[in-house]
């Protein structure tokens, strides 16, 4: 028999195949991309499509495809958005919608939908993603408003956004519920840090990884969204990276800075959270203040 499945419910994400890196600074701003495959291997760069730009924030959405939004273009932060199909082809810039910000953060939930959230200057607001793409304006702000974080999905259907900088360095975080409703601040767990990138991994888990130009420490995110505690780094210390899942059940960092040194450096995440030594082989123009996301 078929299973019943009640309605208007919404089926879990089971995760994706491939990723994509894009965007970022290698000295100037940049709109190259980086697809990512099923066996974790970075592919060289793809021309650009929209407008160069560093410090965006992109998540998965209607179950096989991806946005990156918002950023920094020569000073001024940006709100355009641009699609990822479900092939990995990047779209041309969509006019932006809501406050423009830089070093936000953004994460799938519900299971085909997405959120962007808080950012520099620093806010709390969030802006949520529809299963087709389409950003809505400003909700007002949960949680304490910060930048430099990074966001993953856990549990199937809901988000985390965590870590940042406040004014300080901080190590809290926010729930973001299977309804995209951000939760009040939870006590940080772990080394706080900012420049840092998260991704899913294990179907219903996420990782939380490297930051601030100096560290490599990750901290594991259970199903039910509970932070762990430092797992020793492993890799080039470094932050302004990005981070995806890949394969449906694993993760992989890639990029980032250490000082004034950018790198195209990876380490993969296996299905149970362990992050492998750093990758000889990643092939890409080096960069920072890239983001990254899943599809198909």
């Amino acid at each position: 028999m078929f299973p019943i499945i009640p309605a208007n419910s919404v089926a879990e994400e089971a995760g994706n195949q491939e990723g994509i890196f894009g965007f970022g600074n290698d000295g100037s701003m940049c709109d190259i991309t980086n697809l990512v495959s099923n066996a974790g291997v970075v592919a060289s760069d793809v021309t650009g499509v929209g407008t160069a730009r560093d410090a965006p924030a992109a998540c998965e959405f209607g179950g096989d495809k991806g946005i990156i939004g918002y950023g920094y273009i020569e000073w001024i932060e940006v709100s355009m958005t641009n699609l990822v199909s479900n092939t990995g082809v990047v779209a041309s810039d969509v006019a932006g919608v809501g406050t423009v910000r830089r070093l936000l953060g953004a994460c799938s939930y519900g299971g085909d939908k997405g959120i962007f959230g808080f950012g520099q200057p620093a806010h709390d607001m969030t802006n949520l993603v529809s299963n087709t793409g389409v950003v809505a304006s400003d909700t007002a702000g949960v949680g304490t408003a910060r930048t430099s974080l990074a966001a993953c999905e856990f549990g199937g259907d809901r988000g985390i956004f965590g870590y940042g900088h406040d004014g300080s360095t901080v190590s809290y975080t926010n729930l973001v519920s299977n309804t995209g409703v951000v939760a009040s601040d939870v006590a940080g767990v772990g080394t706080a840090r900012y420049n840092l990138a998260a991704c899913g991994y294990g179907e219903d888990k996420g990782i939380f990884g490297f930051g601030t130009d100096n560290a490599s420490t990750t901290n594991l995110v259970s199903n039910t969204g509970v932070v762990s505690s430092d797992v020793a780094g492993v890799g080039t210390v470094r932050g302004a990276l990005g981070a995806t899942q890949y394969d449906v059940d694993k993760g992989i960092f890639g990029y980032g800075k250490q000082a004034s040194t950018s790198y195209s450096i990876t380490n993969l995440v296996s299905n149970t959270g362990v992050v492998a030594s750093d990758q000889a082989a990643t092939t890409g123009t080096a960069r920072r203040y890239l983001t990254a996301c899943s599809f198909n």
